[in-house]
């Protein structure tokens, strides 16, 4: 379980494999110098409910992780997060969504 830590704010737990594709989401935003918020549900642990934090690029901002290497990145993923981040709602954290190959039938 990663960690982000915003701000002089707390610590908020977030599983390592959806962290890296924040962190490239949130880096991509911030660096454009835009302004946007991020969503996500408690997870298992913490009391029950959903949280939003207002980034901003001028405020500190800081990504840890429990694993030592970085997990292979899913290019579908990072490009839904990147739509989420320009709506009107700002980035929810959505589940990974792994696209399957086609069953092939042998004749």
């Amino acid at each position: 379980m990663g960690t982000i830590q915003y701000g002089s704010g707390e610590e908020i737990h977030i599983e390592d494999r959806a962290l890296a594709h924040l962190k490239v989401v949130i880096a991509t935003k911030l660096r454009r110098n835009e302004s946007f918020t991020l969503s996500w549900r408690h997870p298992d642990g913490d009391p029950a409910g959903r949280s939003t934090i207002w980034l901003h690029p001028s405020i500190p901002l800081r990504f840890t992780f429990d694993e030592p290497e970085a997990p292979p990145l899913n290019p579908s993923w990072i490009h839904d997060l990147m739509q989420s981040a320009s709506s009107t709602g700002g980035i929810g954290l959505i589940d990974e969504v792994v696209d399957t190959p086609e069953p092939v039938s042998v004749d």
